[in-house]
């Protein structure tokens, strides 16, 4: 079984802005100002239409075989059509069993818009049984199915009102969680020219989505304590072999909070 945990981070589409909204000669950050505040009147909130999303960032856990690795897609010069080609690309090769936090409600809707605005295709992550009939009764498009599991979403019971954000789930596990950055500063870091910020900020969210669904998976009985604690150990490993120097502050902040 390939398990692949993901996640993105977007910012403005902002030719979208200028040519939904007449904003031509504008600079961007007018722009995005313009856009936050019409969704504001909209819905009272800054928060973008799914829609109005582009995508700067794809960050994995994919646990294959007796591998785990976590990483960004693509690289700093990447375009968002690779990014999202690259994603489904990796549903397409390995039909893996996607692991999310919001993924139902948020990642995969916005995947969904782009790849229809890139010219995207992605013939498996849409089966739904009429080519594999294995894919009729669990595909990665039902709410209710397993082969994309929205953590968020099962975890709450599918009652909107019960939901958590990923960083109250990761303080109650005792996880490092979002560590200075969060889902609201991605804009004004990409401003900055802060794209590495925001790839390295995407791949701490994984990781604390990968182990509450660890947690999970020992919850609903599919691994035993010494597995858990394995598949656990396996990812301190990975985070000291990696080099990387956020990869250490999420395990000083997992361990220190142990």
């Amino acid at each position: 079984m390939n398990i692949l945990v993901f996640d993105i981070e977007t910012i403005p589409d902002l030719d979208f802005g200028r040519r939904a909204m007449g904003l031509d000669g504008l600079a961007d950050e007018q722009v995005a100002k313009a856009m936050f505040s019409a969704a504001r009147a909209r819905s009272g909130s800054d928060f973008l239409p799914h829609m109005q999303h582009r995508v700067v960032a794809i960050s994995c856990v994919l646990r294959s075989r007796d591998q785990l690795r976590v990483w960004s897609l693509g690289d700093l010069q990447s375009s968002e059509a690779e990014l999202i080609a690259r994603f489904f690309d990796g549903i397409e090769k390995y039909t893996p069993e996607l692991v999310s936090w919001n993924g139902g409600g948020f990642d995969l809707p916005v995947l969904h818009y782009r790849a229809l605005a890139a010219g995207v295709q992605a013939p498996r992550y849409w089966e739904q049984g009429d080519e594999d009939r294995e894919f009729r009764y669990n595909n990665y498009l039902s709410r209710f199915h397993w082969r994309h599991i929205d953590l968020m979403d099962v975890l709450s019971g599918f009652q909107n009102r019960a939901r958590a954000s990923l960083a109250d789930t990761a303080a109650l596990l005792h996880l490092p969680g979002k560590l200075g950055f969060s889902g609201d500063k991605v804009w004004d870091a990409w401003l900055a020219g802060e794209l590495p910020a925001i790839r390295n900020y995407c791949e701490t969210d994984v990781l604390n989505t990968w182990l509450i669904y660890l947690r999970f998976e020992f919850m609903r009985g599919r691994l035993d304590q010494q597995t858990l604690a394995t598949e656990q150990q396996r990812v301190r490993e990975l985070l000291r072999a990696s080099g990387e120097p956020h990869h250490a502050e999420f395990l000083r902040a997992w361990e220190a909070g142990a």
